[in-house]
């Protein structure tokens, strides 16, 4: 994690994991499908984000094997308690401002998961993801205010702001 207690893009590919896998136990090759089909559809194809290994998950014991050996036999892996004491920890990191590739694969990788997550928490992990929207809303405003000259760059930012300001009103109705 960074030091702001944010995923790193290599966590945000083990939050992905290991929330699939909390869904049920999966196949390797299924599973390395899934995590890359996600996460091309939700920020675009990137190296950075395809290099985690799934075989170490059962190397730190986040996940166990059955029905094979291991990935060479393409085995149904499956979520230990460990590795689910690890999809909490990784599901309640905060969001990093301002929102990125990697922010915005965290934020939809928590959305997707929430629902691993006991009541309480996933309040206060919609509370949290509300301020981290708020604070971008802040951050795109100031930029619209700065740059009150320009139509075009005004108008789009207009968009950016309307739309952040309709999901923050999705996420405190749920």
């Amino acid at each position: 994690m960074f030091k702001d207690n944010s995923l790193i893009p290599a966590e945000a590919v083990r939050l992905a994991a290991l929330g699939l896998l909390a869904d049920g136990p999966r196949r390797y090759g299924d599973l390395a499908m899934e995590i890359r089909h996600f996460i091309g559809l939700a920020v675009g194809p990137s190296l950075e984000l395809m290099g985690s290994s799934l075989e170490m998950l059962r190397y730190e014991g986040l996940a166990s094997t059955s029905g094979g050996a291991g990935m060479s036999d393409n085995a149904v892996l499956t979520l230990t308690p460990a590795g689910r004491a690890r999809l909490l920890e990784l599901l309640t990191a905060k969001l990093r401002a301002p929102m990125n590739d990697s922010g915005r694969l965290t934020l939809l990788l928590k959305l997707r998961f929430l629902h691993h997550l006991p009541e309480g928490e996933r309040k206060a992990q919609r509370d949290g993801i509300a301020e981290s929207l708020e604070a971008e809303r802040s951050r795109l405003e100031e930029l619209r205010r700065l740059n009150a000259g320009s139509a075009a760059l005004g108008a789009w930012l207009a968009r950016d702001i309307a739309d952040l300001s309709a999901r923050l009103e999705e996420l405190r109705a749920a």
